[in-house]
């Protein structure tokens, strides 16, 4: 029989992303690899990213991009994912990412994503979609102190206001700024960015590293 339980279609997915220009993306990075291959590996996380949204098929995909979504970069993401492109606008990440909160869509329900998370995929997304039926937010924390993945139902006024962003601090202000609003929210399990030199040894040894630059 089918099921009468609700389902998160409908739900925007917002993906964050650097253009993929050589000595400006993955710069920690950039002397174990050489700045061309940390800014190809760069597209090719930004377009794992993209890979997961679009298969979570959760509602429409948009690529939020920095400094502009002029980059043919960009473009050639838009046509192979079907993502809208839009540019991020802000003087952090903070604002850039209320901005983006803040935009009009279909839905009220929005998952925003970076693009430093190989391990997350579209089952991640369609949990965070799922959880946000029932919680104001949703929240996937990583593993360096910060989190990868946000979602909102609703607004949550100072949630991305004074936070360190980069710092070890994030999810700890984070926790503060929800308990503040009195909001209910959710947190998935833990998951890891790549970053460093060490972190791009893990993305080796999970066999990770073929996918994201296939």
């Amino acid at each position: 029989m089918p099921s009468n339980a609700p389902r998160p279609d409908g739900t925007a997915v917002a993906v964050f992303a650097r253009a993929p220009v050589a000595g400006s993306v993955k710069t920690r990075l950039a002397g174990l690899l050489g700045p061309d291959a940390a800014a190809s590996l760069h597209a090719g996380l930004v377009r794992h990213a993209l890979c997961a949204a679009a298969h979570a098929r959760l509602g429409p995909v948009e690529l939020w991009c920095t400094p502009d979504e002029r980059h043919p970069f960009f473009e050639r993401c838009a046509v192979d994912f079907g993502a809208v492109l839009r540019r991020q606008d802000g003087a952090d990440l903070g604002e850039r990412m209320r901005h983006a909160f803040a935009s009009k869509r279909a839905s009220p329900r929005l998952v925003l994503i970076g693009s430093d998370c190989p391990a997350l995929d579209a089952a991640h997304l369609t949990l965070a979609a799922e959880a946000l039926l029932s919680h104001d937010v949703v929240i996937t924390p990583a593993e360096d102190g910060g989190y990868v993945l946000v979602g909102l139902a609703r607004a949550v006024p100072g949630l991305f206001e004074n936070v360190p962003w980069g710092g070890a601090a994030v999810m700890a202000r984070t926790r503060e700024r929800l308990a503040a609003a009195r909001v209910t929210w959710t947190e998935l399990p833990m998951l890891w960015d790549v970053d460093r030199p060490e972190d791009y040894a893990r993305l080796q040894s999970e066999g990770l590293l073929a996918e994201v630059l296939s």
